[in-house]
């Protein structure tokens, strides 16, 4: 139900805030490569430095990789401003103008200059755009080494390195960062994010809580993102009392929770069979003009069933027609146990061809089947058979639970010779039957005094201690205890070992002939 509800991380862009009012100038436009250069030359590739991940480093590259020809070449700056300097960085990088803007930082580097942090997030994100990896690391270091970091840095680098390394290279890296430091105090909301994001990547909760725990005590909040990643990576995970802990510490910071948290927490209100909780959460998202999905309402009529709640099953299928949502097998299915579930068999049964007569509801062989149960229940042998023989006739492929079904309606209505044509249409039909089949099959003989039949089929099935104590205990019952006891002795032979029932009857048979 979540797999396809987590939220896409949102980039936080930190520099369109300070740079909104920029507008591009003739130098923004500006051929660099006309400034007059310090002669040829090229960029000094001194940087030794290294980001080690664990137990592989990911080593900086020593010559820069651009699609262009030629060498990155640094260039004498007429301009000295940092600021008009970054500014030309920025906007280049925006423009995906990657060597432009690499030869202004080059120059900018070699002569003394210090680009500005949001520059330089600006030439990452591009590097990243063109997957030049290596050379926005190299990048990273200088931020690193000249301390003009700051968390959209390190969440562009790990979201890359996630991508290209995978996780574990993603959170060996966050760790040496100091990602659980308490010290650590260049990270914002944003690196958690990015982090929570990559864990649920594969579906790993344990590092996912571990990242949350850590973003609480260095005292972060979170936002709408973190816990929408949090809830919808604890549900997939089977983690429900977590994600029910995210959902309550989202409410508590003031945070409303869209329709994809609410989705997520209501289902697994229902697996956890908590449906007063997940009928509150659906009603606070209709007041909230949120519109539940028909998968949510679903699983609410499921678990309002399942508790017995029909009346509010059906007045949530009444709110799931008004919101646009057409009733599936899955709804049908649902509001059939629904009924069932409340002993109202019969209507059940009247739901059920109400949905046969419609001609856009598509009978599966569920709904056949909870519609057989409440015929078993109610000892509708007749019914039963007409349903059968229409699940065959429609080319649905009855399987032995639905003979079953069949068979055991025909023992509660006492129709043991019904009961045997179903079984050899069965057998015929190349079904294989199962215990439960002779089970019934037994006892509705047993009731019909059909003693023969009951010999008949102890020998050609394959030996069943269960079997063998329905048997015994249906004679006793009809005041064959000879029979039973021989049967009996014929059980123990064979090392079955009888039942509770079946011992306390045999007992009872001894005493009366003892006496």
């Amino acid at each position: 139900m979540v797999a396809s509800i987590e939220p896409t991380l949102v980039s936080e862009d930190e520099e369109e805030e300070e740079y909104k009012l920029i507008e591009k100038t003739k130098e923004e436009d500006h051929d660099f490569d006309s400034l007059p250069p310090w002669g040829n030359l090229l960029v000094k590739q001194d940087c030794d430095f290294e980001l080690k991940s664990g137990s592989q480093p990911l080593a900086v590259s020593k010559k820069l990789k651009m699609v262009v020809d030629g060498e990155i070449r640094v260039h004498f700056l007429e301009e000295r401003n940092e600021e008009i300097l970054s500014r030309r960085v920025l906007m280049l990088s925006r423009s995906n103008k990657v060597r432009s803007a690499l030869e202004i930082y080059e120059s900018m580097k070699f002569s003394g200059l210090r680009p500005s942090v949001h520059a330089c997030n600006s030439l990452l994100s591009c590097l990243l755009r063109n997957e030049l990896l290596d050379d926005a690391l190299r990048v990273f270091v200088f931020m690193r080494t000249n301390e003009i970091t700051s968390g959209h840095s390190y969440s562009l680098i790990l979201k890359a390195i996630a991508n290209v390394q995978g996780f574990d290279s993603a959170l060996n890296m966050f760790v040496e960062f100091g990602g659980y430091s308490r010290a650590k105090k260049d990270f914002d909301v944003l690196v958690y994010n990015t982090m929570i994001s990559v864990c649920g990547r594969v579906n790993n909760w344990i590092e996912a809580e571990k990242i949350w725990r850590s973003m609480q005590e260095n005292g972060y909040v979170g936002t709408q993102v973190t816990y929408s990643l949090l809830v919808c990576i604890f549900v997939r995970c089977n983690q429900n009392e977590l994600a029910l802990d995210a959902y309550y510490e989202m409410i508590q910071n003031g945070l409303k929770p869209g329709d994809d948290i609410m989705q997520a927490v209501i289902g697994l209100c229902t697996k956890e069979g908590k449906w007063d909780l997940a009928l509150n959460l659906f009603q606070c998202m209709l007041d909230g003009r949120l519109k539940p999905n028909q998968i949510c309402c679903n699983a609410l009529i499921n678990s309002l069933g399942k508790a017995g709640k029909v009346k509010l099953a059906f007045k949530v299928y009444a709110t799931m027609k008004s919101l646009g949502h057409t009733p599936d097998t899955y709804t049908w299915n649902a509001l059939l146990n629904a009924l069932y579930k409340a002993n109202q068999h019969a209507d059940a049964l009247r739901l059920f061809e109400s949905l046969k007569r419609d001609q856009n509801s598509q009978l599966n062989i569920h709904l056949y089947n909870t519609a057989l149960m409440s015929c078993q229940k109610l000892g509708l042998w007749e019914k039963a058979l007409q349903l059968l023989w229409q699940m065959g006739a429609s080319g649905l492929l009855v399987s032995t639970p639905s003979y079953n079904l069949v068979i055991s309606a025909c023992e509660v209505a006492r129709k043991p010779k019904v009961a045997l044509q179903v079984y050899e249409h069965m057998v015929h039909q190349k079904c294989t039957p199962d215990t439960f089949t002779h089970l019934a099959l037994i006892r509705g003989c047993i009731w019909g005094s059909l003693w023969a039949e009951v010999d008949e089929i102890l020998k050609i099935v394959a030996p069943d201690a269960s079997l063998y104590n329905a048997v015994i205990q249906g004679m006793c019952l009809r005041g064959k205890f000879k029979s039973a006891k021989k049967l009996y002795m014929r059980m123990r032979e064979i090392h079955f070992k009888p039942d509770g029932k079946t011992r306390a009857l045999m007992l009872q048979s001894f005493h009366k002939d003892s006496t």
